[in-house]
């Protein structure tokens, strides 16, 4: 396992911030990790990079110990901050070799991870431009390529895609991607379901500084009583022997009924089309449909009881 993170507490005066939090990152894999504002996302990641001293618990990163004065283990880390991290009057090329060299690069090993890591995040024909120049999303890559310059064993990323437009998104996620590919390991926080659904293989929510899931997408999922849902409108209001006949139907998981329209979850979108065709073949056929998967965010709002950001 290459991070551990176990009974991990933390208290700002009578605020406990993160509440005996344990969870494991493995080699190679990408975790979500989720929760309102206040959760204590922030609070965790700071520790796990050893810039606070945790209250009790311990973080093992490879079998070794972070804390802050282990620089070691430290450097393992990349850390990739919410809150921009650059010298607007230096060169993007010039920022990374200020970096690399708090990191002990130097020389031609210097210059290579420099021309590696622009390379990565798609900014190598602008290495002699001042971040200053650069669009939100641009300096959000440059952020990424300073936190990868000592080739870090794990990756942090905290909010990497704030206020930063969807093109600028997407070659953000070509890079991570990239890395996932060449099995790096990363710790994703974002207030975005549809980034956390898109890059990770695991995931942790957490609220009120306490673990509330820790498990796959599709281990979070099959906690839901229904896994699609198919809404449809009828010429004439349905009756209670319809909806009963409904909920006997494949794949059918729950049916209320409003007016002319029915809300059925399914179990997969799959069974959309075979209703469907029941239905028309019952002398009921649809005026109109809709389908649409379940999301993180309804799990997030049935763990939590609130949205993300508030």
């Amino acid at each position: 396992m290459l991070l551990t993170v176990s009974s991990l507490s933390k208290s700002y005066g009578d605020r406990r911030a993160v509440d005996g939090i344990s969870f494991q990152v493995r080699q190679g894999q990408t975790l979500g990790l989720i929760g309102p504002n206040g959760a204590g996302k922030s609070t965790t990641v700071s520790l796990i990079c050893g810039l606070l001293r945790p209250d009790a618990g311990q973080i093992l990163l490879d079998g070794e110990a972070v804390s802050a004065g282990n620089s070691t283990a430290k450097h393992k880390i990349g850390l990739v901050p919410q809150e921009l991290a650059l010298y607007e009057d230096l060169s993007a090329n010039e920022n990374l070799k200020l970096f690399g060299a708090l990191y002990g690069l130097t020389g031609s090993r210097l210059k290579t991870r420099c021309s590696e890591v622009l390379a990565l995040v798609n900014l190598s024909d602008r290495a002699a431009d001042k971040p200053g120049s650069f669009s939100g999303g641009m300096k959000r890559r440059l952020n990424i390529a300073a936190a990868l310059l000592h080739d870090p064993q794990l990756l942090i990323l905290d909010e990497p895609t704030v206020g930063v437009d969807p093109q600028s998104r997407n070659a953000i996620f070509d890079s991570l991607e990239q890395l996932k590919r060449e099995g790096r390991s990363l710790i994703y926080t974002s207030h975005y379901m549809e980034e956390i659904e898109r890059l990770a293989d695991h995931i942790v929510i957490i609220d009120h500084g306490k673990v509330l899931a820790d498990e796959t997408p599709a281990a979070l999922f099959q906690r839901l009583p229904a896994q699609a849902a198919l809404q449809v409108d009828l010429a004439l209001p349905a009756d209670a022997i319809l909806i009963d006949q409904i909920r006997l139907q494949p794949g059918v998981t729950d049916v209320t009924s409003r007016d002319h329209s029915l809300q059925i979850g399914l179990q997969a979108t799959d069974d959309a089309l075979p209703l469907l065709q029941w239905l028309s073949a019952n002398g009921n056929r649809p005026l109109h449909f809709t389908t649409a998967k379940a999301k993180l965010e309804d799990i997030f709002l049935g763990l939590t009881g609130r949205s993300l950001r508030d």
